[in-house]
């Protein structure tokens, strides 16, 4: 079965999940959040990079502006509907 790809907008992020050494930065990370270091070790997930601006998980975290919230709308191939028609 091939890896479920996750995108993330952060290189410390996939550098500490990929690196099963602890270091002082890191011993007081919860250890809930290991799991994905566990998942990608094990292959069940494969951390890739993704430069903020191309994040398309934005769109439903983040409060965007319109031009923004459009362009990333149009990348996930969501179309615009008008409510101004009449029932």
């Amino acid at each position: 079965m091939e890896p479920t790809v996750l995108w993330c907008d952060n290189k410390s992020t996939i550098s500490i999940a990929k690196n099963p050494i602890q270091h002082g930065r890191t011993k007081h990370i919860n250890v809930k959040f290991h799991a994905i270091r566990e998942a990608e070790k094990n292959g069940d997930v494969q951390l890739m990079y993704c430069r903020s601006e191309e994040q398309l998980a934005d769109i439903l975290t983040k409060a965007l502006p319109s031009a923004k919230f459009n362009e990333l709308r149009s990348k996930l191939g969501v179309l615009e509907k008008s409510f101004k028609e009449e029932c």
